[in-house]
C-alpha cells in the first residue's frame, strides 16, 4: 500500500512539472518577411508576369492580352511618345508586367528591359501616366589584363575570355597608329579597364579603357584616356608625351579582320586583264562579304553609285586637298550629299564589278591625283595645349605605374586578375 501511495505522489509531481514547463515555454514569434522591391515597386502589391517580346508582337497586343483596353493603350502610347516610342519594341527583349492581385490581373506597370543595366518603366496604374528610365545600381571594378599575339588581336582577346566589344574598343583606340594587319607573333599588350557588375556578381558590360600599351616591333605604343576640355567633356587618347593618337585618317577602312591582298602599284600585272601591265592605284583589303567598311575620315559623300569595273562604290570629299573612294561594295550605306564622320559605316564588303574575291579597293586622292596613302605624311590631330601638358603628365603618372607594375593601386581591396598568354 505504501508503495502505491509513493507511486501516485511521483506521477502527480511529474505531471505538475510538465504543466509548469508548458506554461513557461512561449512559441516563437512569426517574423514578417521584408518586402522585395523590383524597379522601385513592392512586389507584394502586384502579380509579376515576365515574358519576352515575340517577333511581330506590338505593345498594344501585349497590354490587350493583359486586360488593358485599346482606348487606354492609345492614351498610354500618345502620352509617352516623346520619351519612349512603343513602336520600337525589339523582338527577343525581356519585359516585366506588374498586374493587379485580383482574379482579373489587369496590367498596371509595363517594364521594358533595354539592357541588363537599365529599363524603361511605364506606369499607368493611376490617371496620370508616367514613364522613366530605371538604372540598376552598378559597381565598377578596375581590371588589368595582358596578352601576347599568337595570330591576331581578335583571337588573343577571345582566348582571354574578353568580349568582342572590348576588342573593338581597343581597335578604335589604335586605329590611327597601329596597322593590325602588320601585327607580329610575340607582340604584346596590357590594358587597364573597367568592368561593371550588378549586385557584385552579375556582369553588366565594360566601362572605360583607362590606359593601354601595345608593344609592336620593339616599340611601346602607350595610350591614356584624358578629357582636355572639361566643358565639352569629350575624352581622347594621348601618348606619354601628350600627342593625340587620333589623326585625320584611319589606317584602314576595315577595323582589323582583313589582309592586304594587293597594294598601290603602277606596274602591276593583272591576271583578269590577260596578265598585262595595268596600274593599280588603290590598296585592296580582303575581308569576308558583309564586313563593314568605314569612312577613314569625315567628309561629304560626293558619289554613291555603281559603275563598270568599280562595281558599287562610295567616294568622299574630305576637304579641298583629300578625297577617298571605296570600291566593289556589296551595297552602300550612305547617299550622295550625306555628311559622314570618321569611323561611320559607309558600306559592306562585296564582289561587285571586276574582282576575283571579296575585298574593298581603297583609293586615295591628294589635290585630285591618286596617291599611295601609306607613303604620304598625313595630317595628325592637334596635340594637347602646352598649358595643359604639366597637368596631363601628372595625371598619367599613376596610370603608367599601373601598366609598368601590372598592379592596381587602390584604397580598398579589390580582386586583381592578371592573365598572361604564353
Amino acid at each position: 500500500m505504501r508503495k502505491i501511495i509513493l507511486l501516485l505522489v511521483l506521477i502527480t509531481s511529474i505531471s505538475s512539472c510538465k504543466k509548469e514547463v508548458e506554461k513557461t515555454v512561449t512559441p516563437p514569434k512569426k517574423i514578417k518577411p521584408k518586402p522585395v522591391f523590383k524597379y522601385g515597386y513592392n512586389t507584394d502589391d502586384y502579380t509579376l508576369i515576365q515574358d519576352t517580346i515575340r517577333s511581330g508582337e506590338s505593345f498594344g497586343e501585349i497590354l490587350d492580352r493583359h486586360h488593358v483596353g485599346y482606348p487606354k493603350i492609345n492614351e498610354i502610347s500618345t502620352s509617352i511618345r516623346e520619351e519612349f516610342d512603343v513602336r520600337r519594341l525589339r523582338a527577343g527583349k525581356p519585359y516585366l508586367i506588374l498586374s493587379s492581385k485580383d482574379t482579373l490581373e489587369e496590367a498596371k506597370v509595363f517594364i521594358y528591359k533595354n539592357s541588363v543595366i537599365n529599363a524603361t518603366v511605364i506606369d499607368f496604374k493611376d490617371s496620370i501616366i508616367k514613364t522613366h528610365v530605371y538604372e540598376q545600381p552598378i559597381k565598377t571594378v578596375e581590371r588589368i589584363v595582358e596578352g601576347v599575339i599568337y595570330s591576331n588581336l581578335s583571337n588573343t582577346m577571345d582566348s582571354l575570355h574578353l568580349s568582342p566589344s572590348l576588342t573593338y574598343a581597343v581597335a578604335d583606340i589604335y586605329a590611327w597608329t597601329l596597322d593590325f594587319y602588320k601585327l607580329q607573333k610575340g607582340d604584346s599588350f596590357k590594358l587597364v579597364f573597367e568592368e561593371k557588375f550588378i549586385k557584385d556578381s552579375l556582369f553588366a558590360g565594360y566601362g572605360n579603357i583607362k590606359s593601354a600599351v601595345f608593344s609592336h616591333n620593339g616599340t611601346s605604343l602607350l595610350a591614356f584616356r584624358y578629357v582636355s576640355d572639361s566643358k565639352l567633356g569629350i575624352p581622347e587618347y594621348y601618348d606619354e608625351n601628350g600627342n593625340m593618337l587620333r589623326s585625320q585618317f584611319l589606317k584602314s577602312p576595315i577595323k582589323f579582320q582583313y589582309r592586304i591582298s594587293s597594294r598601290y602599284n603602277l606596274r602591276r600585272r593583272i591576271a583578269y586583264y590577260g596578265n598585262k601591265i595595268k596600274p593599280h592605284k588603290g590598296t585592296d583589303f580582303a575581308a569576308k562579304i558583309g564586313t563593314p567598311i568605314l569612312a577613314t575620315a569625315s567628309g561629304t559623300v560626293v558619289e554613291s553609285t555603281r559603275r563598270g569595273g568599280n562595281g558599287k562604290f562610295v567616294k568622299i570629299q574630305h576637304n579641298s586637298t583629300y578625297s577617298t573612294q571605296y570600291l566593289h561594295m556589296r551595297n552602300q550605306n550612305v547617299k550622295k550629299g550625306q555628311y559622314v564622320k570618321q569611323g561611320d559605316v559607309i558600306g559592306y564588303v562585296g564582289m561587285t564589278g571586276n574582282t576575283g574575291g571579296p575585298h574593298v579597293c581603297y583609293r586615295f586622292w591628294k589635290h585630285g591625283k591618286q596617291v599611295d596613302p601609306f607613303k604620304e605624311k598625313l595630317p595628325s590631330a592637334e596635340p594637347l595645349k602646352k598649358t595643359l601638358l604639366p597637368e596631363y603628365l601628372e595625371f598619367i603618372k599613376p596610370l603608367k605605374y599601373q601598366l609598368e607594375n601590372k598592379i592596381l593601386p587602390v584604397k580598398e581591396p579589390e580582386v586583381i586578375e592578371r592573365i598572361a598568354q604564353n
